[in-house]
């Protein structure tokens, strides 16, 4: 079986590089999906689990613009190899601070890569920002706040939160706007860790209420308010 289970991304403007890259991969036996832009790629780990980047560093030293921010965003999220081609060797590049890096491709794999939970990018960007809430759930309403909200969904503080079940499915009522919605439960904390006990939901439908609601409150419509790192 493959050490990994899910594929990692390899990025290059440079077709022969990203060539290269593809081709340093082949001994380890994992999957990889080549991108040609940074955009492309935050594209494909929207929509996809990915557990690592492989990355030729000029592409990220020549990035502009909207390309440099989705750079720092995805090469910050996953774990990230940065090489340069010489020749037709791939040199792994000395990183300083936070991007500190593995020094060979083997140990990017077999560690950096092999100890990440692959996952997705977040579609959009979550604003630290308190709304009063009140949650329906098994005929119980109980009143609630967020801790965190975006065009997806919101971080509900609730201090019974092991009356969910990953998947449940709850209604939210936004008494500001006055109107509900529908959410789904993802991920949850529970009570006593160090983290304010509730719940990770993600809306199932927006309302044209709720819309107006959270373009006011965000100051971003939907459609540019992605989960990058840098504003």
């Amino acid at each position: 079986m493959p050490l990994l289970d899910h594929p990692i991304l390899v990025i290059s403007v440079n077709d022969d590089t990203r060539a290269a890259l593809l081709n340093s991969l082949m001994a380890f036996d994992v999957e990889a999906v080549q991108c040609s832009t940074f955009l492309e790629a935050e594209t494909l780990s929207l929509a996809g689990l990915y557990c690592g980047i492989l990355v030729d560093l000029p592409s990220i030293v020549k990035a502009k613009g909207e390309e440099k921010i989705v750079a720092c965003s995805l090469t910050g999220f996953f774990p990230t190899l940065r090489v340069r081609l010489m020749g037709c060797m791939l040199i792994p590049m000395t990183m300083p601070g936070a991007a500190k890096q593995e020094n060979s491709i083997n140990d990017f794999i077999n560690r950096a890569c092999y100890n990440f939970t692959a996952r997705k990018l977040r579609s959009h960007h979550r604003h630290a920002i308190g709304i009063s809430v009140s949650t329906g759930f098994q005929d119980l309403e109980t009143l609630a706040f967020t801790l965190d909200i975006s065009w997806g969904g919101a971080f509900i503080v609730d201090f019974n939160p092991e009356r969910f079940s990953i998947g449940d499915e709850l209604t939210v009522y936004f008494r500001e706007p006055g109107c509900q919605i529908s959410a789904t439960v993802c991920w949850k904390h529970s009570w006593g860790m160090r983290n304010a006990p509730g719940i990770g939901v993600r809306f199932n439908e927006l309302s044209d209420c709720l819309s107006k609601f959270l373009l006011s409150l965000l100051k971003h419509s939907r459609d540019h308010d992605r989960d990058r790192l840098v504003a």
